[in-house]
């Protein structure tokens, strides 16, 4: 059983570290490391990601219901940006789970978010609109989402550079990569919940833990995600990158030091 300081730990890390771009998963990875937690998490993390997804539901509600009603192309876009996700998403989790739970893998990829980071804070942002994309930038975009499969990888901070890469201005790319987030962590949750229920572990937390983490998640994501946007917009992503860069070289060290 998951321990309430487990939930809560758990919750608000994902809520901060899914939003901005430092790796939620990296930060899990290393976090579940160092704490020695080795409670099964999979009910956990489907309340985690359902948790953020609400967070991204009711900040973009009214663009997505456009979207939906209204702008099909960029229905269209979002949906063969999220093939590369889908498709390489579940090739590593089918083949290479370890990859998913190693801490040196988070310290190796930190490091190539900061970088990331350091180019969008210097990178000169664009005029276009997210429905304005071609079909082959937002797959370009879409296999930027796929690479933060991998834990260290930041989803938020690989697509929203590939987006001003292709010429968005930053609060489009911003929203391009928020909306390509719903369906890859719609799809992360459904993963996990098959997961639970193959290896009959489903419901091994209660209710009323449930309950609460996905509360935290979502207020914490929905906070997180508020300020990302204004700091996306100061051209300030750079503070996050120093950050990726500090977590990945001492989780580096850590690892090479153990293991000597």
């Amino acid at each position: 059983m998951v321990e309430w300081w487990e939930l809560i730990l758990l919750s608000v890390v994902q809520g901060i570290a899914e939003f901005l771009p430092i790796s939620s998963s990296g930060h899990l990875v290393v976090l579940e490391h160092w704490l020695d937690i080795k409670s099964d998490l999979s009910d956990i993390n489907i309340i985690l990601h359902a948790g953020t997804l609400l967070a991204i539901l009711l900040v973009y509600r009214q663009r997505i219901f456009r979207m939906l009603f209204q702008d099909v192309r960029l229905l269209g876009l979002v949906v063969l940006g999220t093939i590369p996700a889908v498709i390489f998403g579940l090739g590593v989790k089918l083949l290479f789970e370890g990859l998913l739970e190693s801490p040196l893998i988070a310290g190796v990829c930190l490091p190539v978010t900061a970088i990331l980071l350091f180019w969008t804070d210097r990178s000169i942002a664009g005029e276009l609109r997210s429905d304005q994309l071609s079909w082959k930038q937002a797959f370009g975009i879409g296999c930027a989402q796929a690479a933060a499969v991998l834990p260290g990888i930041s989803r938020s901070g690989s697509t929203i550079a590939a987006g001003l890469a292709a010429g968005l201005n930053r609060a489009e790319a911003a929203t391009f990569s928020f909306l390509l987030a719903i369906p890859a962590l719609s799809g992360a949750a459904v993963l996990e919940l098959a997961s639970s229920l193959s290896s009959e572990k489903a419901l091994q937390t209660s209710v009323s833990m449930l309950v609460v983490g996905a509360l935290i998640s979502a207020v914490v994501g929905w906070v997180s995600l508020k300020g990302l946007l204004t700091i996306l917009q100061k051209g300030r992503l750079r503070i996050f990158g120093v950050w990726c860069l500090i977590l990945g070289v001492v989780v580096l060290c850590q690892f090479f030091l153990s293991a000597g």
